[in-house]
């Protein structure tokens, strides 16, 4: 299962990006994940909930995009979602094709509490 050291590689960009003076209490990490990225989304979430106790990330949500493959022909020049397990061209039969998405693994966003509305 290497959704662990992907949730662990995940804290460890969040921690980078953290602020050094002020809040650092992480409330949402986003994320862009690629169909064709070989990561299990609901394992993802679990590995990243079981190892982010005791840290700033502790209680944040991981909200996760889904990103489709989309292929590029060389051959017609058109583009499309790819809705089956082969990589060809819908559109000319062409296998000259070339992925312009679906192999994402990114994170994109960091929500941080706010320590004026986290007062008391």
């Amino acid at each position: 299962m290497h959704e662990l050291s992907i949730a662990q590689n995940i804290i460890d960009i969040v921690r980078q990006y953290l602020p050094v003076e002020g809040p650092q209490q992480v409330r949402i990490v986003k994320v862009r994940i690629g169909e064709m990225a070989g990561v299990v989304p609901d394992s993802l979430d679990f590995c990243f909930n079981a190892i982010i106790g005791s840290t700033p990330l502790e209680g944040a949500a991981l909200v996760i995009e889904h990103i489709p493959v989309v292929i590029h022909c060389m051959q017609c020049g058109k583009e499309h979602l790819l809705d089956h397990s082969a990589f060809y061209c819908q559109f000319c039969d062409s296998t000259d094709v070339r992925m312009i998405s679906g192999n994402e693994l990114q994170v994109v966003e960091i929500e941080v509490a706010d320590e004026q509305t986290e007062a008391p």
